[in-house]
């Protein structure tokens, strides 16, 4: 019998500064990556930017970004990515299926950002991956960490060496020090999520994690 794959929980989102105006937008995307490990619990930041993108465009880098760091040294993982992007947890879960039984056409016309869209496909296979939407700027404190991170890759144009150790601890004190958060529990949090995503439940296209 083939052993459990470890769980992992990876919050995600994207900011493009002027997004929809003429011209260059730039943009960033972050993500907070959530995994137990024998130590407990232990949580990495990734981040990236692009000179001229949209919000759209940053919501599929950051998931392909967070997909492609997690399988590296051959590494798979059962996981959970939550994001506020529509686009890309209704693409992923209810267009692309359909889009590659058709050769990765579409009947409305040309599929936009279709590269990305076929390097997120082909990044699935490195890992168990499931995707849900959470309301975003709704108050939850790993969905604002990751549009901090977001927004700050898209302002000072910088991209994280790889995964990188998560400021969120100091993030959350530093919220809780303005009266926000005191009663969440971080860690709490994570195993309501990761527990049943340990035991194969399948979760629905917005949950409010």
């Amino acid at each position: 019998m083939a052993a459990a794959l470890p769980v992992a929980v990876v919050h995600l989102d994207e900011s493009c500064l002027g997004n929809g105006r003429p011209g260059d937008n730039p943009g960033g995307a972050g993500g907070l990556i959530e995994l137990r490990t024998a130590r407990g619990i232990e949580r990495r930041d990734f981040f990236l930017h692009a000179p001229a993108t949209t919000n759209n465009r940053m919501a599929l880098a950051g998931a392909i970004a967070a997909l492609q760091l997690l399988a590296q040294k051959g590494n798979r993982l059962r996981l959970l990515v939550v994001s506020d992007s529509e686009y890309l947890v209704k693409g992923i879960r209810e267009w692309a299926p359909g889009w590659v039984q058709r050769n990765w056409t579409r009947k409305g016309g040309p599929i936009e950002n279709l590269a990305l869209w076929q390097a997120l496909w082909q990044s699935l296979d490195r890992h168990e991956a499931q995707f849900t939407w959470v309301r975003g700027h709704a108050g939850h404190p790993k969905n604002e960490y990751a549009n901090d991170l977001a927004v700050r890759a898209a302002t000072v144009q910088q991209t994280s060496s790889g995964v990188v150790p998560s400021e969120f601890p100091a993030w959350l004190d530093g919220q809780r020090a303005k009266g926000r958060y005191r009663e969440y529990d971080p860690d709490l949090a994570f195993d309501a999520v990761a527990g049943p995503l340990a035991d194969g439940r399948r979760f629905p296209v917005a949950e409010g994690v």
